[in-house]
């Protein structure tokens, strides 16, 4: 005897956003300052993804040895700043940040990086109520 049994289609519940800020898809580059364990400077070039007021998501080229939970200088090119959807804190030049997930490398797709900016959320709330009120 054979049964099949399949899902009923029941429409998927729309889950709550649970992002607090919103995220926009921007490709620009950046650069990464941290100390090693043994406290010396390293640098890493790397391509951002996605930004938020709260958090931005980058891809490195080469695989970085970097822990999570690591404190490092995030700074977008100079040239790149002004880009629209870059918030900003990211504008201003360095932004300290903590590295809080690690994608590792696969073959098809580079290391990458989510970082928290550590920016006092009274002015995160700030620049976006002054940005709202200039394009109303």
């Amino acid at each position: 005897m054979n049964h099949t049994w399949t899902a009923p289609s029941i429409p998927m519940p729309t889950l709550p956003q649970k992002r607090a800020a919103e995220r926009f898809a921007v490709a620009v580059p950046a650069r990464l300052t941290w100390k090693d364990q043994r406290g010396m400077t390293r640098f890493a070039s790397v391509v951002t993804r996605n930004v938020s007021e709260l958090g931005v998501y980058v891809e490195c080229p080469s695989p970085i040895p970097i822990s999570q939970f690591r404190l490092v200088q995030f700074q977008l090119e100079r040239d790149e700043r002004a880009t629209p959807g870059v918030p900003q804190a990211l504008r201003d030049g360095r932004t300290l940040s903590a590295v809080y997930r690690i994608q590792p490398a696969t073959p098809g797709r580079p290391q990458g990086l989510a970082l928290r900016l550590l920016i006092d959320p009274k002015r995160v709330q700030t620049d976006s109520h002054e940005r709202h009120r200039a394009t109303a």
